[in-house]
């Protein structure tokens, strides 16, 4: 199949390298001329695990091409997929002007039938309002009445995880289609039978619906992660230990174990976005999305815990003290720093006179590049680096390679042994044998 994909972000990209990878022939369109030829070079933009192999492999067979010839892009692809970014707006909504800016550009250049596909995360109705744009753009070519030229929008939100983006696109857990066209349907369903072939994960629905499902979804899964952070809050008042109430209540079916484990907050660019978003949409339709709001506001409230453990045991004097941070992506396997719970702790560390000595495994020229060049923060090249002077060490992703140190190392590199676990990845016990001061997130009064 002839497929189009509009924007090489971290959805387009994947979306493209994969469906390449099924065989298909695939345009990937960005107006960014210095990016795509990056990506015609082998050069991947973005940490993702496996996808530079995908990428380059489907490059040299000839099934994946990168360009900024959009008119080029329109014509190739029955199917055209947008798949490019909705930022949040000053109101929390989502910036659909991509998305529409792209809906114009097809509607300018297509002379045959194409399905347009929303890849995108949007807000409901904005299959409408691509489609009414469309539209407006054939009216204004003549391509009108009997000179009509037929399209369908249909949504199909990505459920894609940073860090397993490939594997959950080749081994996806479910595909939504939202479409009430039979046509459009029909060669969907062609072009991820691939993708499903086990069972079939293809679901078909109304449009609104395939909408507010990708909303839906992670609004659930942001309110799994709220609920467990306030809960680790009221364990560690009443001296109960949030890990072993953890495995409690994950054993129950009806829970589980996915997304209940407690921490210093919720980052990335999906979370955070589409949290607001859908609190945002809902007072557009006059509907108050009270639990959602607080979602929110536990999220906001726990990227801040961490600092506070510190503040307290130190008892306020942090002007003059470094520390050592372990992981600053929002989470392991990727180089994102979007909404990091570490930016929030390095901007509150800074503010208190403190410096930070930090180090992760991807995301070093992100955070430069966010942060800049400043005298309280160092980038270190290894975690041990980033022990060396330091007053605590501060663990904030929980990247593998930090899960099993060697702690009589960091004892010795450290001003004293004292350790504030924000993923809580070691055991109490054992640093307590090994003389540790060790802060957890709700593993009983210790940790306040």
């Amino acid at each position: 199949m002839r497929i189009t994909v509009h924007g090489t972000g971290y959805v387009g990209l994947v979306t493209g390298a994969c469906i390449a990878q099924a065989g298909n022939q695939v345009v990937c369109v960005d107006v960014d001329q210095a990016k795509v030829a990056a990506l015609n070079a082998g050069e991947i933009p973005i940490f993702e695990p496996g996808l530079a192999d995908v990428v380059r492999r489907n490059h040299a067979a000839g099934r994946l091409n990168c360009t900024t010839d959009v008119a080029a892009g329109v014509r190739h692809g029955e199917i055209q997929f947008i798949a490019v970014g909705t930022p949040k707006n000053e109101d929390g909504s989502a910036d659909l002007r991509h998305v529409l800016t792209v809906a114009e550009t097809i509607g300018t250049h297509m002379t045959d039938y194409k399905v347009v596909v929303d890849k995108s995360t949007v807000p409901v109705g904005t299959a409408d309002r691509v489609q009414e744009t469309i539209a407006a753009v054939l009216a204004r070519r003549g391509l009108t009445g009997p000179s009509a030229v037929a399209f369908d929008v249909v949504s199909n939100p990505e459920f894609l995880k940073e860090g397993a983006a490939v594997a959950d696109f080749m081994k996806p857990d479910r595909i939504i289609i939202g479409t009430d066209s039979h046509r459009a349907a029909e060669l969907l369903r062609q072009l991820y039978e691939p993708f499903s072939r086990s069972h079939d994960k293809l679901i078909v629905m109304d449009v609104r619906s395939a909408e507010l499902t990708k909303y839906a979804a992670n609004v659930m899964l942001a309110t799994k992660i709220s609920l467990m952070n306030e809960l680790s809050n009221i364990a560690e008042r009443y001296g109960a230990d949030i890990e072993q109430v953890r495995m409690g209540i994950g054993s129950d079916p009806r829970i589980g174990y996915s997304f209940i484990y407690p921490g210093c907050g919720y980052g990335g660019s999906c979370f955070p976005k589409d949290v607001h978003a859908l609190i945002r949409a809902a007072e557009e339709i006059g509907y108050d999305a009270e639990l959602v709001r607080a979602v929110d506001n536990v999220n906001n409230r726990q990227k801040h815990v961490l600092f506070q453990k510190i503040s307290r045991h130190f008892r306020g004097q942090l002007t003059g003290k470094t520390f050592a941070l372990w992981g600053l992506a929002f989470k392991p396997n990727t180089d994102d720093m979007r909404e990091a719970p570490s930016l929030v702790l390095m901007e509150a560390l800074w503010a208190a006179g403190a410096r930070v000595r930090a180090y992760d495994p991807q995301s070093m020229a992100e955070t430069a590049r966010i942060c800049g060049a400043r005298p309280d923060l160092k980038l270190c090249e290894s975690a041990d680096e980033a022990l060396n002077g330091a007053d605590a060490l501060v663990v904030v992703t929980e990247w593998q390679e930090f899960r099993s140190p060697d702690f009589e190392r960091i004892s010795k590199a450290l001003t004293a042994p004292v350790i504030f676990d924000g993923r809580n990845i070691y055991d109490p016990r054992l640093l307590a044998k090994q003389g540790f001061s060790h802060y957890a997130i709700g593993r009983g009064k210790s940790s306040l």
